[in-house]
Parts: C-alpha cells; sequence; structure tokens
C-alpha cells in the first residue's frame, strides 16, 4: 500500500465484494416464492463434467409456486431433474415432455425456522469476511511508513467506520430475507 486513501479504498471493495457474495448466497434461499436464482448452485453432470445448470438449461417462474426447466439438450433432461432432486432444497421436478416442472411446496413452520438459521449462518460469514477486511486494512495501514501516528488512529477509526456501515448492510439483508421466509 503506498498510502492511507489506498488502503481504504482496498477496504471498501472488498467489504463491498463479501455483501454482495452474501446477497448473491442468500438468494439461493427458497422463501416460498419461485425465483429462478433458487436454482443458481444446483450443478448438473453434463458431457462428462460438472455444469452449472444455467448453462445446460433455461429456467423460468411462470407461476408463483412452479419453477420450469427447458434443457438446451432434451437428453439431459434427467440428469437435470436428479440434480434439481439431490440439491438438498426440498424440491421434486417432475418431467413433462422436453420441459421439467419443479412445484414449490407450501413451507412448514419447522422448514421456515431451518431456513432462518441457514440466513443467519450465511449472514455471520458475511459478517466475518468484512472484519477480515477491516484486519486487512488495519494491517496494511500499521504497515505505512512517513505517515504520522495521528493519521494512522483516523485511519483506523475510518476503517473501523466502513466495518460498521458494511456489517449494518449485512444485518438489513438477514432482517429482510427472515421477514420474506416468515411470511405465510
Amino acid at each position: 500500500m503506498t498510502d492511507i486513501a489506498s488502503a481504504l479504498r482496498t477496504a471498501r471493495e472488498d467489504m463491498g465484494k463479501a455483501v454482495d457474495n452474501t446477497k448473491r448466497e442468500m438468494a439461493t434461499i427458497r422463501s416460498g416464492k419461485a425465483t429462478t436464482s433458487l436454482l443458481d448452485l444446483i450443478r448438473v453432470d453434463a458431457y462428462g463434467s460438472n455444469m452449472a445448470l444455467n448453462q445446460v438449461a433455461m429456467v423460468s417462474a411462470p407461476e408463483p409456486r412452479l419453477l420450469t426447466v427447458q434443457p438446451f439438450d432434451k437428453s439431459l433432461a434427467p440428469a437435470i431433474e436428479k440434480a434439481i432432486r439431490d440439491g438438498d432444497l426440498g424440491l421434486n421436478p417432475a418431467s413433462q415432455g422436453g420441459l421439467i416442472r419443479v412445484p414449490l411446496p407450501a413451507l412448514t413452520e419447522e422448514r421456515r425456522r431451518d431456513l432462518v438459521r441457514v440466513v443467519h449462518k450465511l449472514c455471520e460469514e458475511g459478517r466475518i469476511a468484512v472484519r477480515h477486511h477491516r484486519h486487512e486494512a488495519l494491517q496494511s495501514i500499521k504497515k505505512l511508513e512517513h505517515v504520522s501516528e495521528d493519521d494512522k488512529r483516523h485511519a483506523e477509526k475510518d476503517v473501523q467506520k466502513l466495518t460498521d456501515e458494511f456489517t449494518g448492510l449485512i444485518d438489513e439483508l438477514m432482517t429482510a430475507k427472515e421477514a420474506e421466509i416468515m411470511e405465510v
């Protein structure tokens, strides 16, 4: 690092990436409404390799409680069905011609609580990532030469403000997702 400004800029970018990653992971958690991002983490064994579902099929949500998966290659339908079934989402796909229908069952109270626990775990991982980036920024500020101790102390306070800002964003995401999941 050459100066305090670049250390703070790097910290802000890295913390922003941690929040974006948390947001992306939370989008894959099912909340009762059908969203195509629900199947983003599904991997399909196709053509001798492990591929993302969106690389071998088109996913759409025509109804609030239904996802449809249209394979680009119809011979992959059984592999896609198996991947969705084995995806730990509690979904049971059914083939209908060349189309795979994935009905979303209503969430039970117990399943909602389990999903909220998963959301809390993901958010805690996001907060840990933000704190890790804070630590890296503080280390790089301490290593700076030709910078007064007062400037370093002010920079450390700025890093803490950034940390508080980004952990606050993660907490807002968690609160919103929790409300979405618990909504009946």
